[in-house]
């Protein structure tokens, strides 16, 4: 084999795994596409780089602030999972779903998009009343903690001052 027909392989595996990606990138985006429908915004901000972020952030419910910590580099990687767990959770998926979406997103968002998920709302744990928001789940709402307004030391009735005799 010479030198011509040496480059010529190289060249065709080269188009070869270029196609390979685009094709491989266009699942990932169809199914992000759909996602972005199942869940009430147009399909085409799947496309469009920032813009994607932001309707991603209204899917989950999370505040414009989170575009700067997507933006800035090693913080990214935390809230860019973080925000795929809580996409994985406003369609009622699991943590499982979301480590497939985080290794293998060419799989996961055409499996998101056109399975049978439905979008329950933004986080959908607190919609499920299973965050926070539900009394019971919420760490903070603990009797025993001195901060609760019963057992309040700082709100206590008998230290406020007495009025002014006139």
């Amino acid at each position: 084999m010479n030198d011509y027909e040496a480059s010529g392989v190289a060249a065709g595996i080269g188009a070869g795994a270029v196609i390979f990606y685009l094709a491989i990138l266009v699942v990932m985006i169809v199914g992000m596409w759909k996602v972005f429908e199942k869940a009430g915004k147009p399909g085409w901000a799947a496309i469009i780089p920032i813009y994607n972020l932001i309707i991603l952030l209204e899917i989950v419910g999370k505040p414009m602030i989170w575009i700067l910590w997507l933006i800035i580099p090693c913080v990214n990687i935390v809230f860019a999972i973080w925000l795929y767990n809580l996409v994985s959770k406003s369609f009622g998926k699991s943590e499982g779903f979301t480590v497939g979406l985080v290794i293998f997103p060419y799989i996961f968002w055409p499996i998101l998009g056109f399975g049978n998920a439905t979008y329950l709302g933004p986080s959908a744990a607190e919609a499920q009343n299973g965050g926070f928001g539900n009394p019971q789940n919420n760490p903070f709402n603990n009797p025993n903690n001195p901060f609760n307004k019963p057992n309040n030391p700082f709100n206590n009735e008998n230290d406020k001052p007495e009025p002014p005799v006139v």
